[in-house]
């Protein structure tokens, strides 16, 4: 089997990423587990620093998710890549196998999540198009990481969207109807969160315009595969 190089971005998740390790941890399927951890202050390195199989690359400065991807990317000696978030809430081991199966078996060239509370519409059309669970072969992005290292933040996504359009790439969507991802307001009050969420809109649109953005969902529903 291809290996699989499972790579978390982290900024200040102390109260989370723990849990995410123990179930990444030794999963069958998972070769390797790379942490970005992007100038924490809360003592998040600290936490990664004890799991022994957990390779852990600091950022001394903020850098942004789009800069610790990149980092994690370089670090990272798989064919495949599994990006996930440190922050999910009830991920288990069967999301994990549900996810990467359906790309080493060669039924999708790609697979992304579609968790609990992502928005309405997006489980209403079947995909979470700016989802950030996703398994892939390295070399989608490879060519690509001195232009991602650029990106704003939220973006990442967005692009790497684009790059699955023009390369014509099967996906497969899975439902993950256990698994939360904590909604901004949840982690820095109402207001904080509120601007958070129209900031992460503003870095997709700078990507890609609203119209490019129905054409790239409407193309991406096109190539799922079941």
């Amino acid at each position: 089997m291809e290996k699989i190089s499972c790579i978390i971005p982290a900024y200040n998740e102390s109260g989370q990423i723990e849990k995410i390790l123990k179930t990444v941890e030794g999963h069958p399927l998972i070769n390797e587990i790379i942490v970005v951890d992007d100038a924490s202050k809360d003592g998040t390195a600290e936490l990664v620093k004890k799991y022994k199989n957990v390779l852990l690359v600091r950022h001394e400065k903020n850098q942004g998710k789009s800069r610790a991807i990149v980092s994690g990317v370089r670090a990272s000696k798989g064919k495949y890549l599994f990006f996930l978030d440190a922050d999910l809430i009830g991920l288990t081991p069967e999301n994990i196998t549900d996810l990467i199966r359906p790309v080493i078996s060669g039924k999708a060239d790609i697979s992304i999540s579609l968790r609990k509370n992502a928005p309405g519409l997006y489980r209403k059309i079947g995909i979470d198009f700016v989802s950030g669970e996703r398994v892939f072969p390295k070399e989608l992005i490879a060519e690509h990481l001195g232009e991602i290292e650029k990106i704003s933040g939220y973006g990442l996504e967005t692009f790497m969207n684009k790059l699955i359009i023009k390369n014509n790439y099967r996906i497969k969507i899975v439902p993950w109807d256990n698994v939360l991802s904590p909604w901004k307001s949840w982690k820095v009050g109402k207001l904080r969160g509120f601007w958070g969420e129209i900031k992460m809109d503003m870095e997709i649109l700078r990507i890609e315009p609203i119209f490019g953005i129905i054409r790239m969902i409407v193309k991406m529903r096109s190539l799922r595969v079941d």
